[in-house]
């Protein structure tokens, strides 16, 4: 287990948007969340980096433990949080810069990171390049500008860039959602092989896509976690008529 909550809640002013969520992630696995539009997905997985933080109004009660520490405890480093848990957004977010400066991006603001060596800045672009399948194609091109990329080489790019820092828990907030269907595929079979050394978490209402992807999901309804567990199971012999229902279409 690399990430756990208890009994959370979240509220935007009087709006309690999640309520009293009890969630175990396994570490190298994918965990994916699905569940109707608004039901809270992406605003728990907004939890897990603290991103909610920067909505006014927002306010957490309970315990989100990652690493063994209580991620909303007083005192908690926020960079080094959000350097050990990446996010990847719906569209790519490229920076407006060159492909090699969007890779090392995070390795000049951490602390740890200020030799700037970039020779050695160089070989982690390669590697990280490499983890998301697209060095032999950019190797030459390091200096073109990261917007002029594919929309699915824009997506592999911000992953890397987040490999860059080594994180340990990937965020992916429906990823694929701005690729067509062939970008989504080499996405999907990625993530099988980033699992190998992370641990994901993807949010998606492409039932289709979590039950190829991911070894456990969650469904959530109204701000509820309504049921949790294998995706095999979820999808086929679901223990709550709730999960049921959205899985045969009958709510969503």
């Amino acid at each position: 287990m690399i990430l756990y909550t208890k009994n959370l809640n979240l509220y935007y002013g009087n709006f309690h948007a999640l309520k009293s969520i009890d969630l175990s992630i396994t570490e190298n696995n994918i965990t994916s969340i699905i569940g109707p539009s608004g039901c809270g997905k992406s605003t728990l997985l907004r939890v897990f980096n603290r991103m909610n933080d920067l909505i006014e109004g927002c306010r957490v009660s309970g315990e989100v433990v990652f690493d063994n520490k209580n991620i909303y405890a007083n005192g908690t480093d926020l960079l080094y949080l959000r350097k050990k848990v990446g996010m990847v957004f719906q569209r790519p977010n490229p920076f407006p810069i060159s492909v090699f400066e969007n890779v090392v991006f995070g390795l000049k603001i951490h602390p740890q990171s200020h030799e700037n060596n970039k020779g050695r800045f160089l070989d982690i672009a390669r590697e990280c390049l490499e983890s998301v399948l697209l060095w032999d194609d950019l190797k030459d091109k390091l200096g073109h500008a990261a917007t002029d990329l594919s929309l699915e080489q824009q997506q592999r790019l911000c992953i890397a860039r987040l490999l860059a820092t080594k994180p340990d828990l990937l965020l992916m907030d429906e990823p694929c959602s701005a690729l067509d269907p062939i970008a989504t595929s080499r996405i999907e079979e990625l993530m099988q092989e980033l699992k190998k050394n992370y641990t994901i978490i993807i949010v998606t209402h492409n039932m289709q896509q979590a039950a190829r992807v991911s070894d456990e999901t969650g469904y959530m309804f109204l701000g509820e976690l309504i049921e949790f567990g294998k995706t095999k199971n979820i999808f086929t012999t679901p223990k709550d008529k709730k999960t049921e229902d959205y899985i045969t279409g009958k709510i969503g």
